[in-house]
């Protein structure tokens, strides 16, 4: 009878195949671990930077910097057109409003307000003629006024009586028609008299008035004239200190071009340059501080420029307080500009760290200091020293905010001391 043999489950080739298979798992794993950067670095802590996550006021703010100016500058433009002469102050001097800095010469204006004033007093010359004349012609007309209101009453007088001896047959009827018509005359002749007066009169005071209106206007012209004269003296519109004089004797300046300009230096702005990237979170009345011979000064934006150059903007900031003793026109000043309110909000520092993760993630300590592993974050606003913490870190927790530079595929960094 034949015995049924077992066939045995676990072959030796079975077994090599069985082995060779968990092998290669094992190397793919491998590879698949090593690849995906699930590696330990040992790193000595005196090289790294560890800081603690801490819970405080926090305001996001920008470092800016900014130029000291005059609080008012007042530029000094060429009213009028002609050749330096004399230069009655020197550029850097303290002025005072109205003192002369430059004399100008021109020829053609100097004439000019010859010809103007010539004209000017032949106007008024004969505006004194006609009104001598209107006068004499007014004196004229009253005289032949009275003598027609004489001659009137003298016709009146004679009708009446010839009239009262007509009725009574006295006198004929021829002489006292004479008598008669001549009043009539003499009553139109008195109408007439009068309103040629009148229109007379009226005329005068056009004509006067017109001859003063003329006259006010030349007057006018030749004092702006005069005035135009005057200007080619430069002077000082206000207290303050004259810089950038551009002018030398001999020199000739167009009209309207630049010859310097006058600093109010009763106070200062700081004229202040912005990344165009913060341009929608800039407007009037937001403050900046800086630092200053151990002592903190406040600064509100005053004006903003919106005009962008060179990937930057302008905005001038005034100070709150009295500027420093110390700061002088042109300095250069580093301001943090504020961007939010304060807050409380859970900080970390500043570092390198950022530039490798972005943000994105960071190595924590663990509780013994031992190790240092990758945790993901998300952080928030900043300023010019901390970031803000929206997820991933609790107040208490270290990190470690160095350079990441030789990390990238590192999942764990081993601390040593």
């Amino acid at each position: 009878m034949d015995i049924p043999i077992e066939k045995k489950r676990f072959t030796p080739k079975r077994i090599a195949m069985i082995i060779g298979g968990a092998l290669l798992i094992g190397l793919i794993v491998f590879v698949l671990l090593s690849s995906s950067g699930s590696t330990k670095l040992n790193v000595e802590k005196e090289r790294i930077s560890i800081n603690t996550v801490k819970k405080d006021i926090f305001q996001e703010n920008i470092p800016v910097n900014g130029v000291v100016m005059p609080i008012t500058t007042i530029y000094l433009d060429a009213l009028e057109g002609g050749r330096v002469e004399e230069k009655l102050a020197e550029d850097g001097a303290m002025m005072k409003k109205g003192e002369p800095i430059l004399r100008l010469s021109n020829t053609d204006l100097e004439l000019s307000l010859v010809n103007q004033e010539t004209q000017v007093y032949n106007l008024l010359t004969q505006m004194q003629r006609t009104q001598n004349a209107s006068r004499e012609n007014t004196i004229n007309k009253l005289n032949q006024l009275t003598e027609v209101k004489s001659s009137l009453r003298e016709a009146e007088r004679r009708y009446k009586l010839n009239k009262k001896l007509f009725d009574k047959g006295a006198v004929a009827e021829q002489e006292y028609l004479e008598t008669k018509n001549n009043y009539n005359y003499q009553k139109d002749r008195l109408a007439l008299t009068e309103r040629v007066l009148q229109q007379d009169s009226i005329s005068s005071k056009q004509e006067n008035v017109q001859a003063r209106e003329s006259y006010e206007k030349t007057r006018k012209a030749l004092e702006l004239m005069r005035k135009k004269v005057e200007d080619l003296v430069v002077r000082a519109p206000v207290d303050g200190q004259l810089t950038s004089l551009d002018a030398e004797i001999g020199q000739s300046k167009s009209k309207g071009e630049r010859l310097g300009q006058i600093d109010v230096i009763s106070g200062y702005k700081v004229r202040v340059d912005v990344d165009e990237h913060y341009i929608s979170r800039i407007y009037a009345g937001q403050q900046g501080s800086f630092n200053f011979d151990g002592k903190k000064y406040t600064l509100e934006i005053k004006k903003v420029y919106t005009q962008v150059a060179n990937g930057r903007f302008q905005v001038d900031m005034t100070f709150l307080e009295e500027a420093p003793e110390k700061i002088r026109r042109g300095q250069t000043l580093q301001i943090r500009v504020a961007l939010s309110q304060e807050k409380e909000a859970v900080l970390i520092p500043k570092g390198g760290f950022f530039q490798e993760t972005g943000g994105n993630w960071i190595f924590k300590v663990s509780e013994d200091g031992s190790i240092a592993y990758k945790t993901d974050i998300q952080l928030g606003s900043q300023n010019t020293e901390y970031y803000e913490v929206i997820s991933g870190l609790e107040p208490g927790d270290q990190v470690i905010t160095s350079s990441y530079s030789n990390y990238e595929d590192i999942q764990e960094l081993v601390l040593k001391d």
